[in-house]
């Protein structure tokens, strides 16, 4: 299936990455969003309500985050392709129904402009302290994907995979930006619908008799049924059996959560994407995302430039983690080099991978602005003088 033509925007155009991925959502056939305004990811959904009356979409202003999330898996159980967006509170407050969509299997997307917190923090400021939250911040076990982009180009882009991954997985997923990257304004190329992937609803052929919403049939993924279309079904918070219907044991927790687990953790190498280079035969190997990751090229140049042979490894999916591949750098190379806008949040991440094989050194940053590239420089440096 291709893109909706209605109303997409082609060609070049200069747009803030909050703008770009608004127009990234509409490409991808999203017709539902709800929300409250937050800083810094307002312009978002200021650019879709403006945009979505010329398209047939439905945006509300919800009261609160909690109401706005709630909206969004109610919308997506509807067949619409349903997204919210937030900044560091509202996605605090979002979590109960984040975790409520991830045990439902809710495809939806989550859009999360990171700022500097904890609490209200630096609104207007940039921050990277919600990946960890995103992951984890549900209570259970459960499983979902997040994207971090580094540009407004990527904004685009990668909203659209956001979406495809939500539809082929049946599962929340997040859009960790950052508030430099959502407030930059950069050239972004919009193509032609026809050349944009765009998954539909896989929404099942059987007639209602003969349907089950949690039946599988093969594979991990049950298939979808829309509610209106006749089909008579239960879904449910609760640890359910096929049918949907709440099941209080030990046995069908076990079926239940093993499966949301299972149809991310075994397809995560499909899933995983990173950017890679000139880790072949590094000393060090910087591991970045978002805004961080081009502040990193800065300083990996300069330490190039004085003879340390640096590699690098961009994060755009950060969930499911790149353990395989972190695993097989921990063996080749004297150290990791994490720079991030937290005090120490994937560094955690790339340490247990590396599993003491090799040093992992972590390069913090509270948030309010990017790292000054000298000192990634520095710590790039100095780990590269005791790897030789």
């Amino acid at each position: 299936m291709k893109a909706d033509p209605a109303g997409v925007l082609t060609g070049a155009h200069y747009l803030d990455g909050d703008f770009a991925c608004g127009e990234g959502a509409m490409a991808a056939g999203c017709r539902f969003v709800a929300g409250y305004p937050i800083t810094p990811s307002t312009e978002v959904v200021e650019r879709i309500a403006r945009r979505f009356p010329l398209m047939g979409g439905t945006f509300i202003q919800m009261e609160d985050e909690l109401a706005s999330m709630a909206a969004v898996v109610g919308a997506s159980w509807t067949g619409s392709k349903a997204m919210t967006v937030t900044s560091g509170p509202g996605f605090s407050l979002m979590m109960e129904n984040i975790g409520l969509a991830a045990m439902m299997e809710t495809p939806c997307v989550v859009v999360d402009v990171q700022r500097g917190g904890p609490s209200t923090g630096l609104p207007t400021m940039v921050g990277q302290g919600d990946v960890m939250q995103a992951r984890w911040g549900s209570h259970g076990d459960y499983e979902v994907i997040a994207l971090t982009p580094q540009s407004p180009q990527e904004a685009f882009d990668l909203t659209i995979d956001a979406f495809n991954l939500a539809e082929r997985y049946r599962v929340p997923v997040m859009f960790l930006m950052d508030e430099c990257v959502g407030h930059m304004t950069e050239r972004v190329v919009i193509p032609e619908p026809g050349a944009i992937e765009v998954v539909p609803r896989a929404l099942t052929a059987k007639p209602p008799a003969e349907f089950e919403p949690y039946r599988i049939d093969g594979g991990t993924i049950p298939e979808f049924a829309r509610a209106g279309d006749g089909y008579r079904f239960h879904t449910t918070g609760l640890t359910h059996d096929e049918r949907g219907y709440p099941v209080m044991s030990a046995g069908c927790q076990e079926s239940c959560v093993r499966r949301l687990l299972d149809k991310i953790q075994g397809d995560a190498d499909r899933i995983v994407r990173f950017e890679e280079e000139g880790t072949d035969d590094a000393d060090v190997v910087v591991v970045a995302y978002g805004i961080t990751a081009r502040v990193a090229r800065l300083a990996i140049e300069q330490a190039r430039r004085q003879g340390v042979k640096v590699g690098f490894l961009r994060l755009i999916v950060l969930w499911p983690f790149p353990e395989k591949r972190i695993r097989e750098l921990a063996g080749s190379v004297g150290a990791f080099v994490v720079p991030e806008i937290n005090y120490g949040q994937i560094v955690l991440e790339v340490e247990r991978c590396a599993g003491g094989r090799c040093d992992v050194v972590s390069v913090t940053h509270g948030g309010g602005a990017v790292h000054d590239p000298a000192k990634i420089t520095g710590e790039i440096l100095a780990a590269g003088a005791v790897a030789a």
